[in-house]
């Protein structure tokens, strides 16, 4: 049997992002990590994690060749070679957009992306590979923005995932989006079109134009509006920079920890929650993760919540935490 698993690239074409009004591709390639004993054994059966990229990314990034940490599947193959983990499947779906990214959820801006994921992602893979149709042997992991879809679908779908991982994941908006509103009014001076017509024309970027394109990206997500000319609300006054406390509620109606007291009941269902966050993240991520573990707390709600000495960037590392935990949880261990 070989030490080390393998990738499989499938091409998906997708229906429910048909028509997307970004008019961004419907056909995508999802890498798939197929273990070690795979092949070796074919009635085998294997639990599945599914791994959401951070914003800009998509999963075949997971896979990068890295000068100093192994990419996912090399990470996986150490893991298991160590015994830190059972022999799981892993699926890198790619759900970017012109804007940077979907946050994994349905917009009438971007396009149905939950739906990509849960009605034909999912069942595409529990048809094509010989995976555990179970949700407590299907998980969710994932960074920044893919650690928030990992908490969202958790709480949304625990019929089809019933463990879940994020590690830095958006959450507490008011910490983690607030300050770059300012950086996005002045950089979009009062036209966000130009701008999206600037940013993909020109290769070097400015400092604050990746600040902008996430509050761009949020907007097309959180507060999607057809009746506006891009498709979406900003939440701030193009003119005077000042807050529109009407689009703002709508962010927040997004916000993990706002959405724990509609979604406690789903929240009990899940077998494990993770995350966890680092003390110097950037965004306030790690004070956001301490302020959903009290929500979580006050509603009776199991979690394993930690914290670790880090910013928000190069901290694929703690996947090795995540995938572990993940392992027992699903019983691929």
């Amino acid at each position: 049997m070989p030490n080390k698993g393998r990738i499989v690239t499938e091409s998906l074409t997708s229906e429910v992002l048909h028509n997307n009004p970004l008019g961004d591709p419907v056909t995508r390639d999802l890498y798939v990590y197929l273990p070690p004993s795979y092949d070796a054994e074919p009635t085998r059966r294997y639990p599945t994690v599914y791994v959401l990229t951070g914003f800009t990314g998509r999963g075949q990034m997971l896979l990068n060749a890295q000068p100093f940490s192994p990419n996912l599947a090399e990470r996986m193959d150490q893991l298991i070679a160590r015994g830190e983990a059972g022999e799981m499947i892993l699926v890198m779906p790619d759900c970017f957009t012109r804007l940077g990214g979907s946050q994994y959820i349905n917009s009438t801006a971007t396009g149905n992306y939950a739906d990509y994921l849960v009605r034909e992602i999912v069942p595409f893979v529990d048809a094509k590979f010989r995976t555990l149709p179970d949700p407590h042997k299907r998980a969710l992991v994932g960074k920044s923005s893919g650690g928030y879809g990992a908490l969202v679908h958790g709480m949304r779908y625990p019929e089809l995932f019933g463990v879940v991982a994020s590690h830095s994941g958006d959450c507490y908006f008011e910490y983690c989006y607030l300050p770059d509103f300012v950086k996005a009014f002045r950089t979009i001076k009062g036209d966000p079109a130009s701008f999206l017509e600037r940013f993909w024309r020109e290769e070097k970027h400015g400092k604050d134009d990746m600040p902008t394109l996430n509050i761009i990206a949020m907007s097309a997500c959180y507060s999607p509006d057809p009746s506006a000319p891009l498709g979406y609300r900003l939440p701030f006054d193009l003119e005077t920079g000042e807050i529109i406390e009407e689009v703002w509620r709508r962010w927040l109606a997004h916000d993990p920890v706002r959405m724990v007291a509609e979604y406690a009941e789903n929240l009990r269902r899940l077998k494990l929650i993770y995350f966890d966050a680092g003390t110097r993240d950037e965004f306030g991520l790690d004070v956001g993760a301490r302020i959903l573990a009290e929500r979580l707390r006050q509603h009776g709600i199991a979690f394993v919540h930690e914290e670790f000495d880090d910013g928000h960037f190069n901290i694929s590392y703690r996947y090795n935490r995540s995938l572990a935990l993940i392992s027992q949880a699903v019983g691929a261990m």
